[in-house]
């Protein structure tokens, strides 16, 4: 391991020394020099830091780190060395270190889609087909692995054939939620990463999200926010991509819908709205590649929707045989796809003859 990584893991375990303080130390060039004198330093960092540098202790506690991260099968990339992502390096407050399983290629450009742990069908159905059309045109998608649209997230991303990113609150050797340890397999498997900025035998609390979120946003060049709450996660993510100047772009909810109020309010301060991929992909600069087709359950409901027919919810229910919450889901996929209409009433009709 080279030693300016080590050096970073070692000041990472001084007591009281870390986050910002360490950043600032780092683009200042200034590590080597801290290590060289580092009783120079005891008024900007303590006696107590001082001390676990001058008698060795903070050292041998990096070197257990290292030697345990690398025994699990991590990689560790240092803020500074060429394999460190740019967009991450260029964040206020990037991580020293970052740990790894899996693998990330920095020729690919990156977009965040996040939103509510506890989603609907429908918020699930829409991230999901996002992240299926991002990966399609070659986008990496980046995600917390978390329950809801994070994880539906994750599996288009995979769906279509794409790498994705999972950062995580916890160290990557405990993978949170547990129902996810198979999801985070196959990312690793399919040429994506688990992330995550804590070291090895971290447990996930809850102080940790916060912080892992920037990450999420310093990895892409845009985020996306499918249902979130007024308070949650997605929003905070959201709102520190737009301090990072990164885009937020963000789908429509129904007024007085609780999952609706994030994106809402996000676009009523300037986020981009989107209908669906058409709009990421025109928002991206991309083209939008040849429909892979649509699966089973659409075509039914474009087959009740052809030659301008317009029918309620109960209707098309009794006409595809889906269930309510696998039929609200289908529509709102079609709907952000262009492909029908919503009218009031809850009524829909084909957007273009099926």
């Amino acid at each position: 391991m080279e030693e300016r990584t080590l050096r970073l893991i070692t000041l990472m375990r001084v007591p009281g020394f870390g986050g910002s303080r360490l950043t600032r130390l780092v683009r200042a060039e200034g590590v080597d020099e801290l290590f060289r004198e580092p009783r120079r330093f005891v008024d900007q960092i303590g006696e107590d830091a001082v001390s676990s540098l001058e008698t060795g202790s903070a050292r041998r506690d990096a070197e257990a780190v290292a030697d345990r991260a690398t025994r699990l099968g991590q990689t560790i990339l240092a803020l500074g060395s060429a394999e460190y992502p740019a967009s991450l390096a260029a964040i206020y407050d990037p991580p020293p270190v970052v740990f790894m399983r899996g693998a990330m290629s920095e020729s690919r450009r990156r977009v965040a889609v996040v939103g509510a742990r506890g989603a609907t069908p429908s918020g699930r159905s829409i991230a999901r087909d996002l992240a299926c059309g991002l990966a399609r045109h070659g986008i990496e998608v980046v995600s917390g692995l978390a329950r809801g649209i994070d994880g539906s997230a994750h599996e288009g991303a995979l769906l279509g054939g794409g790498s994705t990113l999972a950062v995580l609150g916890s160290s990557v050797d405990i993978i949170y939620p547990g129902e996810h340890k198979d999801l985070a397999a196959r990312i690793e498997a399919g040429r994506g990463a688990v992330i995550s900025e804590l070291a090895p035998g971290t447990p996930p609390q809850p102080s940790q999200f916060p912080s892992r979120n920037r990450i999420i946003v310093g990895l892409s060049e845009a985020v996306i926010v499918v249902e979130a709450g007024s308070r949650s996660g997605a929003s905070i993510t959201a709102r520190l991509a737009l301090d990072e100047g990164r885009d937020v772009l963000a789908v429509p909810g129904r007024p007085g819908d609780p999952l609706a109020y994030g994106p809402n309010a996000l676009i009523r301060d300037g986020a981009v709205l989107i209908r669906g991929l058409q709009d990421v992909l025109e928002h991206l600069k991309l083209e939008a590649a040849p429909s892979p087709g649509l699966s089973s359950p659409p075509d039914k409901i474009l087959q009740q929707l052809k030659d301008s027919s317009v029918k309620s919810i109960d209707q098309l229910a009794v006409d595809t045989g889906l269930a309510p919450p696998d039929l609200m889901a289908r529509l709102s996929e079609l709907e952000l796809l262009g492909r029908i209409e919503r009218l009031p009433g809850t009524l829909f009709r084909s957007a273009s003859p099926a």
